[in-house]
């Protein structure tokens, strides 16, 4: 095993005392050290690729400089993965270690990674969720600073969500903007936007979706419900909407995997996208870029939400009770220019009659 360099090393590459390195790289002023001696310090930690022991560091500064980040279920899926990325860069450059654990979604499993957590002296606790839900968490010492991401939790503590309302509304005045004007929607779960422990997210984006269609002074021509949003659901529904409904010229599905379902009964059925049938969604899951056309969709910013919990846990001032981070809007090939219902169908008529 490779032996740790330590201070030690990096003084005696740099022919300095140990307490004068240590003053020099922990950036402490004041001193009566030379600029040539800094220089000799800095240059000799960067020749032996020093690091310095955060345990030890922690003792010394009376700091811990740790952070603890329990996740329900993003450790262990792909789609939330970014979530980590994000507070592992912010925790990086501010020199703090991550100490993470995953729960399930379990309160006793929750309860023991949050007291390994802070028997670790960890300053700060982020909790982390792939499905965005009301949570009950443990009693938290009120000294210790705590954020949840994609979450809420009974005890009100702050939080930071995707700005779902503005993407619904983005994602509505998409098809509107293109002068789409008898759209069905695939998804639609009453239950989630009154149930917070179903979601805490949908609420707002059906209530974005139905504020841009109303200022448009447009209805949904249909809307079919589906209460698990996969592929599957996604064909059922758009078939169904397809056969009953001949006039539609877009889709918007309330998640990619409803519309991946969606494009096969738009195939099936000898229609193009998006020539005869338009297509917008949610998520930005990664196969939206690889299925033809690519998917218009607004993605659900993980890393982002990641590297703001981070900072404001770190930036030791007030943390706002709720924080909104935009959903960016993905456009890509699945959206046209409406076209007159009677050109609509004779392309249709003659598809089908190929």
């Amino acid at each position: 095993m490779k032996k740790r360099v330590t201070l030690a090393d990096v003084a005696k590459r740099a022919g300095l005392s140990k307490t004068a390195v240590s003053l020099i790289l922990n950036g402490r002023t004041g001193t009566r050290l030379s600029p040539e001696a800094v220089e000799r310090a800095r240059h000799a930690a960067e020749e032996l690729n020093y690091r310095p022991n955060p345990a030890a560091r922690s003792l010394r500064m009376g700091q811990p400089r740790t952070v603890g980040f329990i996740s329900d279920d993003v450790t262990v899926t792909r789609f939330a993965s970014g979530m980590i990325r994000g507070l592992l860069d912010v925790a990086e450059d501010a020199d703090h270690t991550v100490l993470i654990s995953e729960s399930g979604g379990m309160p006793d499993r929750t309860s023991r990674a949050l007291d390994a957590m802070l028997d670790h002296r960890a300053d700060a606790v982020i909790f982390g969720s792939m499905g965005a839900r009301q949570v009950v968490l443990p009693k938290i010492n009120p000294q210790t600073r705590v954020v949840l991401i994609n979450m809420t939790a009974t005890d009100d503590h702050p939080t930071v969500l995707p700005d779902e309302y503005a993407a619904g509304r983005a994602i509505a005045n998409e098809l509107l903007g293109a002068g789409h004007r008898r759209i069905g929607m695939l998804g639609w779960f009453p239950e989630a936007t009154t149930d917070l422990k179903i979601s805490v997210t949908l609420g707002p984006r059906f209530a974005g979706i139905h504020d841009a269609m109303e200022a448009a002074g447009v209805d949904l021509v249909d809307q079919h419900v589906a209460h698990v949003w996969e592929p599957p659901a996604g064909y059922v529904g758009a078939s169904q909407l397809l056969d009953r409904h001949s006039e539609l010229t877009a889709l918007l599905c309330l998640n990619d995997r409803l519309a991946f379902g969606a494009y096969q009964a738009v195939h099936e059925r000898l229609l193009r996208i998006p020539d005869d049938i338009s297509v917008v969604s949610f998520d930005d899951d990664e196969i939206s870029r690889y299925v033809r056309p690519q998917l218009t969709t607004a993605r659900i910013p993980y890393e982002q939400m990641g590297r703001e919990a981070m900072q404001l846990v770190l930036s030791g001032e007030e943390i706002p009770s709720v924080t909104l981070v935009p959903m960016p809007l993905q456009r890509r090939n699945s959206v046209r220019e409406f076209r007159p219902a009677a050109e609509v169908r004779r392309r249709r008529s003659s598809v089908s009659e190929q």
